[in-house]
């Protein structure tokens, strides 16, 4: 695979991660009438269990493989840190505080199982199998 492409694939999968991120931290309170609706928590796991494996296939690099995850936790910490105007996305209190700590919660464990499975699998050699002599058949 071409450098250039790595690279680009890289950048891609960084870019998906962080717009992923913000929309999943402003989705957080999302409700049908009174009923909070968890789908922030549910697109946390899927895209980190997603991501991570997508950025080592599209990059051919294990620590490469780690970068969707660390740019999830950046966006889920920045948005759950009261900025000087005094805004704050991920709160912590009642019902909204738990949807708020499962999507911390579970969007980690989710991250830190994808990327712990990437780098437990057996390197994959890019060229052909064999040694080329043609002995077996």
């Amino acid at each position: 695979m071409r450098a250039a492409a790595r690279v680009a694939g890289g950048l891609l999968v960084v870019v998906l991660a962080t717009w992923l991120a913000l929309v999943e931290v402003f989705w957080l309170p999302l409700r049908i009438g009174a009923v909070p609706v968890p789908v922030s928590v549910a697109a946390a796991v899927a895209g980190n269990l997603l991501l991570v494996p997508l950025a080592a296939r599209l990059t051919g690099s294990r620590a490469a493989a780690v970068l969707p995850a660390l740019v999830w936790l950046a966006v889920a910490l920045a948005a759950s840190t009261r900025r000087p105007e005094g805004d704050l996305v991920v709160t912590g209190d009642g019902v909204a505080g738990v949807v708020n700590l499962a999507f911390l919660l579970l969007g980690v464990v989710a991250a830190a199982f994808a990327v712990g499975r990437v780098l437990a699998a057996p390197r994959v050699s890019p060229g052909p199998a064999g040694s080329g002599s043609g002995g077996a058949r």
